[in-house]
C-alpha cells in the first residue's frame, strides 16, 4: 500500500508524462501477450533521457493491467548478489530468507521486474545473465534501464539473443516536447529557442521549465542559465579524468564528427604542423571518448548526443571563451588543409564539417538543415534529367523561366548539378551560368544574365583570365528555395565552387524571396544588388553578389570565423574594410609591378604603389593593416616570387639579374652585368625576361589562378 505522499508524487509525475507512445505500446503488448515475446527488455540511453520516468510509467501500466511490478534502483547498491537480492526482496515485501525466484514461481501469472541504473552493476552482469535471470519463470518480464548498451556477451549467446529486446531511448519528438512545454506553461514565443537547445531531451526540458517557473519574464538563452547547464553536464559526464580528457570532450562537441586524426590536431598547439597520424596519447583519448554513453558512433567518426553537445559548448563559451576560440581556430585550420587535399564527395564532407563550425550562429543555424543532407548526393546531369529539371522550374517559376532553363541547360550542361535521393530520383538541381563563356546573344536573351553582365561592365569589369558565374537556377523539387536538406547541399556547393574555382572574380545569386535570406547573406558578406533584380513570368527575383577580387576566399573564411567566435550577426550590410582592395587591369598591374621593383628598398615609395591594395598583398595582411605593413608585405611578395625563379636552371639566370638590379642592387646596371659576368646586352635581356616572368607569376596570383 503506497503512502499518500507517494500516491501524490505518482499522480504529479503522470500528469507531466508525455510521448513515448512506441515504448508504451511495446510494453503493453508484452503485458497482454499469451507468451512473452522476450524475457528481457533492455532500455539504454544517456543520462537524463528519461529512463527512470519510463520505468515508472511501465509500473503504472502494469498496475492498470493488474500485473505485479517490482522496481529496484541499483544506484546505491554494492554490485554483489547479496545486495541485489536484498533490494529485490524489499521491493517484493518478502522476508530476507525467501528466494525472489521461488516467490514468483509460487504465484502464477505475469510479473514484471524493473531494474534501474543498471550501469552501476557492471561487475554483476555475468551473474545476473547466467544465474539469476535464468532462474525466473517464463512469465516474468525483466526491464533493464542503463546508460550503456548491453555487453557483447548478451548478443553472442544464442539463447539470450532470441530472448533479449534492446531498445535505445531517444529524445522526445517535437510534438511531445511542445506538449510538455504547454503543460509547464512556457510562453509559446520561447518554444523555438528551447527546442533548438534541448532537442527534446526530457531532463533539459524539465530544467528549462523550472528556470521559467523561478524567473518570471525570463527569455531563454543557455548561457544565462549556467546552473542548469551544469546539472545537464553532471548527468552526461560523471567524471573527467584529466584536463586532456576535458579538452578532448570539448573538441568532440565542437565538430560535426570526430576522428582520431582530427582529435590529434585539435589537441596539438596551433604552432605545430598538421598531422595525419595521432600519437599514443591521442589514441587513448579517442578510445575514452568512444566509451562514453552519450557518444555515438557512425561511419565517419564519433559525435555526442545532441544535448550533450549543446551543454558542453554552452558551458565552454561561458566558462572559457578564449579556449573556445582556440579550438575553433584549430578545427578550421584542419578543415582548410583537408579541403585543399581532397576532391569530390570527400571534399564536400570536409566543407560540410567546416560550415558546421558556424551552426551556433542563429543566422547560419536557421539557413541550413544539418541532419539529413547525407541522404542526398550530388551528381552530373544526365540526358534523362533535363526534362525533370525543366519541369521543376516550370512548377515553381513559370513557363517563361522553364524556356530559359531549357536554353541554359542545353548551352552549358557542365554547369548543372543534380541532387539524387537514395533511389536515384532527382530531388533538386542547380544551373550555374558562366557569363565569361556565354555568347552575347544568349546573355541578352535572358533578363537575369543581361542585367548581371551590364553590371559587370559598369562596376566590376572582368580582366583577362577572370570568371563570373550566375547561379541562375537553384531549387529543391518539393520545397523550392526554402530551407531543406537539398537547399543546404546547394549552398555548400556554392561555397565549394567559390573556394575551389581559380580565377573566379564575381558571382550572382538570385532569390525568389530575397528578404528571407537578407540576414544570412549579410553574415556571409554577400551584397544585395537591387539594380539587377529581374522579373520573369511576373515573378520578381532579388540578386546578391560578391566580388572575390576585393575579398578573396581565404580572407572571406577568416571573416566568417571571426564572426562565429565573436557571436557576431550583422544587422545591416557589412561595412567595407578600412583599406578596400583595388582591382587593377592587367596593363596597370604590369606598370605597378615595374614601379614596385624599381622602388623595392624604399618603403615610403612603396606605400603609394597600388599593389599595396591589390589581392596579392591584402591576402597576407588584415583589412586594417597600416600602409607600412602593406608595403613590407609587398616587398616579401616580390622577393619570394623572385626566389621561386631559382627552382629551374632556365629561370635561375633571370632571378640573378633581378637580384643584382633590385634586391641587392649594384650601383649601375653596367656594374650589375659585370658582377654577373655577362655582356651588357645579355644582362638586359635576362632582366627584361625576369621582369616579364615575375609579372606573369604575380598576375596569375592576383586573378586567383
Amino acid at each position: 500500500m503506497l503512502s499518500p505522499i507517494t500516491e501524490r508524487l505518482n499522480v504529479a509525475r503522470r500528469q507531466r508524462f508525455v510521448g513515448r507512445e512506441s515504448e508504451k505500446s511495446l510494453f503493453e503488448s508484452a503485458l497482454t501477450a499469451g507468451e512473452l515475446p522476450f524475457q528481457v527488455l533492455y532500455v539504454h540511453g544517456p543520462g537524463g533521457i528519461g529512463k527512470t520516468t519510463l520505468l515508472r510509467e511501465f509500473a503504472e501500466l502494469a498496475k492498470a493491467s493488474k500485473v505485479h511490478a517490482y522496481y529496484v534502483d541499483t544506484r546505491s547498491l554494492e554490485p554483489s548478489p547479496e545486495s541485489f537480492l536484498m533490494a529485490l526482496q524489499f521491493s517484493m515485501a518478502i522476508p530476507p530468507t525467501d528466494s525472489p525466484a521461488e516467490y514468483l514461481a509460487a504465484r502464477p501469472g505475469r510479473h514484471i521486474i524493473l531494474i534501474d541504473t543498471y550501469e552501476t552493476l557492471g561487475p554483476l552482469d555475468t551473474w545476473l545473465r547466467e544465474r539469476f535471470l535464468p532462474s525466473l519463470t517464463a512469465d516474468t518480464l525483466v526491464v533493464i534501464a542503463s546508460r550503456n548498451p548491453p555487453e557483447a556477451a548478451w548478443r553472442s549467446d544464442p539463447g539470450w539473443a532470441a530472448a533479449l529486446k534492446v531498445w535505445p531511448l531517444r529524445n522526445l519528438s517535437p510534438t511531445a516536447s511542445r506538449e510538455y512545454l504547454i503543460k509547464r506553461d512556457i510562453p509559446s514565443t520561447e518554444y523555438p529557442a528551447v527546442l533548438d537547445f534541448t532537442h527534446g531531451h526530457p531532463l533539459a526540458l524539465s530544467l528549462v521549465a523550472d528556470v521559467f517557473a523561478q524567473r518570471p519574464g525570463f527569455h531563454f538563452q543557455p548561457e544565462q542559465a549556467p546552473d542548469m547547464v551544469k546539472v545537464l553536464l553532471e548527468r552526461f559526464v560523471q567524471k573527467v579524468p584529466s584536463p586532456a580528457h576535458r579538452a578532448a570532450l570539448e573538441s568532440c562537441a565542437l565538430v560535426r564528427v570526430m576522428t582520431e586524426s582530427l582529435l590529434g590536431n585539435m589537441l596539438r598547439p596551433s604552432s605545430e604542423s598538421i598531422t595525419t597520424i595521432a600519437d599514443d596519447g591521442t589514441h587513448d583519448l579517442f578510445n575514452w571518448l568512444r566509451s562514453l554513453s552519450f557518444i555515438e558512433l557512425s561511419r565517419e567518426g564519433l559525435f555526442p548526443h545532441d544535448l550533450a553537445r549543446e551543454a558542453l559548448l554552452a558551458d565552454l563559451r561561458w566558462r572559457n571563451p578564449d579556449w573556445y576560440k582556440e579550438l575553433h581556430n584549430r578545427a578550421r585550420n584542419y578543415y582548410t588543409t583537408r579541403f585543399q587535399q581532397t576532391h569530390g564527395l570527400e571534399q564536400q564532407r570536409t566543407l560540410y564539417d567546416y560550415v558546421f563550425l558556424h551552426r551556433d550562429n542563429p543566422v547560419i543555424r536557421s539557413m541550413l538543415e544539418w541532419q539529413s543532407g547525407s541522404l542526398i548526393v550530388p551528381d552530373a546531369m544526365r540526358q534523362p534529367d533535363r526534362p525533370i529539371c525543366i519541369e521543376m522550374v516550370k512548377k515553381h517559376e513559370g513557363t517563361a523561366s522553364a524556356k530559359l532553363a531549357d536554353k541554359w541547360l542545353n548551352r552549358q550542361p557542365e554547369g548543372v548539378t543534380v541532387y539524387r535521393d537514395l533511389d536515384g530520383h532527382v530531388v533538386g538541381f542547380i544551373a550555374m551560368v558562366a557569363l565569361d563563356l556565354a555568347s552575347e546573344e544568349d546573355i541578352q536573351s535572358d533578363p537575369a544574365t543581361r542585367l548581371a553582365s551590364d553590371y559587370l561592365h559598369r562596376h566590376a569589369p572582368l580582366r583577362t583570365g577572370e570568371l563570373a558565374t550566375h547561379y541562375r537556377f537553384w531549387m529543391a523539387r518539393e520545397t523550392y528555395q526554402d530551407v531543406s536538406s537539398v537547399q543546404t547541399l546547394i549552398f555548400l556547393n556554392f561555397v565549394r565552387y567559390q573556394l575551389a574555382t581559380p580565377g573566379l572574380a564575381y558571382h550572382f545569386l538570385p532569390c525568389a524571396n530575397p528578404d528571407t535570406w537578407a540576414a544570412a547573406f549579410a553574415y556571409a558578406n554577400f551584397t544585395r544588388v537591387p539594380e539587377i533584380d529581374y522579373t520573369v513570368d511576373g515573378k520578381r527575383f532579388g540578386v546578391y553578389g560578391h566580388d572575390w577580387r576585393t575579398e578573396p576566399p581565404l580572407a572571406w573564411l577568416q571573416l566568417l570565423a571571426e564572426r562565429e567566435v565573436a557571436g557576431g550577426t550583422p544587422a545591416t550590410p557589412p561595412s567595407q574594410p578600412a583599406q578596400p582592395i583595388v582591382v587593377l587591369c592587367q596593363e596597370d598591374f604590369t606598370t605597378a609591378v615595374r614601379d614596385a621593383l624599381h622602388d623595392f628598398p624604399m618603403v615610403d615609395a612603396l606605400r603609394k604603389n597600388p599593389l599595396v591594395q591589390s589581392r596579392i598583398v591584402t591576402q597576407r595582411v588584415s583589412g586594417t593593416a597600416s600602409m607600412n605593413d602593406r608595403a613590407c608585405a609587398l616587398q616579401s611578395v616580390l622577393k619570394e616570387n623572385a626566389e621561386a625563379l631559382k627552382a629551374t636552371p632556365r629561370d635561375a639566370k633571370l632571378a640573378r639579374a633581378l637580384e643584382q638590379t633590385y634586391f641587392q642592387p649594384a650601383a649601375t646596371q653596367e656594374q650589375a652585368a659585370e658582377k654577373l659576368d655577362l655582356p651588357f646586352s645579355t644582362y638586359r635581356r635576362h632582366l627584361k625576361e625576369g621582369i616579364e616572368r615575375i609579372t606573369e607569376m604575380l598576375w596569375q596570383q592576383e586573378i586567383g589562378r
